[in-house]
């Protein structure tokens, strides 16, 4: 589909930048994936539209590129109109970015008049939305995305109310939905983790912990030193500003509550204010800056499996090695 070389695909690490990881990630063979990003105020259609001009300058491999559409995300809808247009009035972008990814929110605003220009204008690119739920694996198939991304709770950032992890997860919508493409995200560090994802029906992984501990990331040098040590019980799941959300246990996330119900979750939506959704927004700059004791430090359970900060390269190439082994020797293990 995206004529890559590995089937590992960057997880969506908004609002933080992965500009550089997203090169190194397709350099790789790969699939670099950019942030929807807008921290400290800045606008976030002119950081897409330059770091997309930045990564084609820099790599002539396919990649991709995250918007999320919570009904709180105010500048989703403009983004989903105006990437597209941007990237169809740019031959170099039409031919190289290949992969839309919706997520925490509805697949439907992606589906704008724009996109569909572009894919008609000859664009090869196909939308992918996250799925942390088989209710919205449905809801995505029925609007007629070209795939999903099926994550399960074990995932850092985003996650659903119904704590249903990967592995059922997969197994639910491979059985539901046999012949949508399918990426699976949520837990995903290791070969092990990609041959369990290929014999469960997916086409590929999508990593974000792993990546976030990698040399080329721009995350921040203490961020991503929280990795190797950690174990996979390091992290919480409370509520975020767009829904749930899983967090590495600090100051912030272990005083940050937990909101069990989508209902209630509206109810509290209903009360915010821009001035407190700008607060929460802070401890995601925090992050940035290092402040990893007061800010919002998103990383899922696979934690548990990495044990080193390793090159981009080395990461992909040594899960696919394994991962090609472990393949060979199922039958072998049989008991």
């Amino acid at each position: 589909m995206f004529g890559i070389k590995h089937p590992i695909v960057a997880a969506p690490m908004g609002p933080f930048y992965t500009t550089e990881l997203t090169i190194a990630v397709s350099e790789a063979g790969g699939l670099g994936v950019l942030s929807h990003t807008n921290l400290f105020g800045k606008n976030s259609m002119e950081e897409m539209k330059k770091n997309m001009l930045h990564v084609i300058e820099h790599t002539d491999k396919p990649f991709g590129f995250n918007i999320r559409t919570s009904r709180l995300q105010l500048d989703a809808p403009g983004l989903c109109r105006g990437i597209p247009k941007f990237i169809e009035s740019n031959p170099k972008l039409r031919e190289q970015c290949l992969y839309a990814i919706t997520s925490a929110g509805t697949p439907k605003m992606m589906q704008s008049k724009s996109f569909l220009r572009l894919k008609e204008s000859g664009s090869q690119i196909k939308h992918f939305h996250v799925a942390p739920a088989l209710w919205l694996a449905n809801k995505c198939v029925s609007n007629g995305v070209d795939g999903l991304v099926v994550t399960g709770w074990e995932g850092g950032g985003h996650q659903s109310y119904e704590k249903v992890s990967s592995l059922v997860l997969l197994q639910q919508a491979h059985q539901k939905h046999p012949d949508v493409p399918t990426i699976a995200c949520g837990g995903f560090a290791s070969g092990e983790g990609l041959a369990a994802a290929l014999s469960m029906g997916a086409g590929a992984i999508a990593m974000g912990s792993r990546f976030i501990a990698s040399k080329e990331s721009e995350f921040h040098e203490k961020y991503k030193n929280i990795v190797p040590p950690a174990k996979a019980d390091d992290t919480v799941w409370v509520t975020g500003v767009l829904g749930p959300i899983r967090l590495w246990k600090n100051e912030y996330s272990l005083h940050h509550g937990v909101i069990s119900s989508k209902d209630e979750k509206l109810a509290l939506e209903a009360q915010i204010t821009p001035a407190m959704a700008l607060e929460d927004q802070k401890h995601y700059e925090m992050t940035y800056n290092g402040d990893i004791n007061d800010g919002a430090v998103l990383l899922g359970q696979s934690i548990g499996l990495i044990n080193s900060i390793e090159s981009v390269n080395n990461i992909i190439e040594k899960i696919v090695k394994d991962a090609e082994e472990f393949l060979t020797k199922a039958a072998r293990n049989i008991i």
